[in-house]
């Protein structure tokens, strides 16, 4: 198993560009309007420009530092650890399977509150664009929505990109795994398992399943399918990590085992007990592993001994996701609060930086946007995702769902990919932002 595959290292970069004020005809940055290019921009007033900039002379736009980022600061070269680090194949290539133009852009100036409609959503809103609430799955001019990928009939809960594979792997509680060709964005196989699925990650060429009492391994390469046994309930997450795979269950035991190349199987390696409810969520960062669990604490392991060496108790409700991003752990809760913590000089965790939101929150992902800068995304449980700049938590856009959006996953050449409970995916690209020189 390439247990050392699949470790998504990011430079951290410095402040993210400010948005400036598209009336400002002085010395400060001018920004045309990406929804206006597309016609369909809501905004009134617009802080961007509704008109072509005219040629300029030479320069660069300038950028602002972060209005928090005092809060917390890292050391150099950030990089991000999730649950279900995988390596992605360069010369996967996503298509629009249909236009998501607009047929129009003569629309009417409304200013809309920044709520999906859902009588859009269902395809009869009589407003039109006059409608108050928004007809779009996204704010921002960050991503685009490349294609949706129509199929599964209930939750999403793991999306998966197996390095050496063309294919990219969705999860559901409807009992089945889609597989879909990377170049088309159609369905090229179905599995039928017999049983939801909880979770699912990759890790090089296997993919992982997460099921009731069983955790399903398969080989992309080799076409291997294997059974491990040894769950109680369902398995809520996977992480590998020092070559072992560990499993979160309904009972709160984490297991593990160890690759056996000589016979190709798994070996049970370990049982890791101290959670009193479900284990939700795993991650690896250096030589630890931290669950996150429904009964509200997180846990800290050794990797080396796969003992427990520290509990952290700051969240008051389910910890639904952890995320490694330098030397921070970042936790999300359904107490509407993401900490981030790190290390003292005894070599503890504590909580540096709480940031509130208006929602209980379900799953993060790290990321980079197209320049290079450390974005986080926050699905929370009102059917959106929020995305920030890190570390300064300010808010660059947000991303709607049929229902909460359980799974997001990256992809290669700025695209990534989410889940939601409906049963829709959806294929995202980072958008360029457009430079202008003044």
């Amino acid at each position: 198993m390439d247990v050392d595959g699949g470790r998504r290292v990011f430079n951290r970069i410095g402040p993210s560009s400010s948005t400036g004020n598209g009336n400002n005809n002085g010395n400060k940055q001018q920004k045309v309007c990406f929804h206006w290019r597309q016609g369909k921009c809501t905004r009134f007033p617009c802080p961007f420009l509704h008109s072509e900039l005219p040629a300029v002379g030479n320069g660069k736009r300038a950028h602002q530092g972060f209005g928090a980022e005092d809060n917390y600061r890292g050391g150099g070269g950030g990089g991000f650890r999730r649950s279900g680090n995988n390596y992605f194949n360069k010369n996967n290539t996503w298509e629009r399977t249909k236009s998501q133009q607009p047929a129009s852009s003569n629309m009417s100036v409304v200013k809309k509150i920044e709520k999906l409609c859902n009588h859009w959503v269902q395809g009869n809103c009589k407003f039109g664009d006059n409608c108050k609430y928004l007809h779009q799955w996204s704010t921002g001019d960050c991503f685009t929505l490349l294609a949706p990928l129509e199929g599964h009939q209930q939750v999403v809960t793991g999306i998966a990109l197996p390095s050496g594979s063309d294919k990219l792997y969705t999860g559901s509680q409807d009992e089945t795994v889609r597989v879909w060709d990377c170049q088309s964005g159609q369905l090229a196989g179905l599995v039928n398992l017999g049983g939801a699925v909880g979770c699912m990650i990759s890790e090089g060429p296997w993919v992982f399943v997460g099921l009731t009492n069983l955790v399903k391994a398969w080989n992309v390469e080799i076409s291997a399918d294997l059974s491990l046994s040894g769950p109680v309930g369902q398995v809520y997450s996977l992480v590998v990590g020092n070559d072992l795979l560990f499993a979160g269950t309904q009972e709160g035991t984490i297991l593990a085992w160890k690759f056996n190349a000589a016979t190709n199987c798994f070996d049970p390696a370990a049982s890791l007990k101290g959670h009193t409810l479900a284990v939700v969520t795993l991650v690896v960062g250096g030589n630890r592993m931290y669950s996150g669990s429904m009964d509200h604490s997180i846990r800290v392991w050794s990797l080396e001994t796969l003992q427990c060496i520290q509990t952290l108790a700051g969240h008051t409700d389910v910890v639904m996701s952890v995320l490694c991003w330098d030397q921070f752990l970042l936790s999300a809760s359904l107490d509407k609060t993401v900490k981030v913590w790190v290390a003292t000089e005894t070599g503890n965790l504590e909580a540096t930086y709480t940031h509130t939101a208006e929602h209980g929150l379900i799953t993060l992902c790290g990321m980079h946007d197209s320049e290079a800068k450390p974005v986080l995304l926050c699905s929370c449980n009102d059917n959106s995702i929020r995305v920030y700049d890190l570390p300064s938590f300010s808010e660059r856009g947000r991303i709607f769902g049929k229902k909460e959006v359980r799974s997001i996953q990256i992809g290669p050449g700025g695209l990534f990919f989410t889940g939601d409970g409906s049963g829709q995916v959806r294929v995202w690209k980072w958008s360029a932002e457009p430079t202008v020189t003044l």
